[in-house]
């Protein structure tokens, strides 16, 4: 199954969401699960991003309607990567066209 890292930054609604109701953070890991994207990893980072999460979906449109439906609550951006395993990458790299 594709493998997918989402980069959120929290605006200033969802870092007082968090800090008024953190098991959010828990809820939105069930919101994933129900809309069929298994969450792999959950991180809270320090820096540029306020979470680094990665995904596994069967497809672009799985993880689209979940990225959709979670940004639309206005508390954070996220930017969406596609993940390849080195493994993968070889593979594709030997089929040049």
């Amino acid at each position: 199954m594709p493998v997918y890292i989402a980069l959120t930054t929290l605006n200033e609604n969802g870092r007082e969401a968090i800090k008024t109701n953190p098991k959010k953070i828990k809820a939105n890991k069930a919101a994933l699960e129900a809309m069929g994207v298994k969450v792999l990893g959950q991180y809270i980072t320090l820096g540029q991003y306020d979470f680094v999460n990665i995904f596994e979906a069967k497809n672009e449109e799985t993880i689209l309607k979940a990225a959709v439906n979670l940004s639309g609550k206005g508390v954070a951006h996220t930017e969406t990567l596609v993940a390849l395993t080195v493994d993968n990458f070889t593979k594709i790299a030997r089929k040049r066209s």
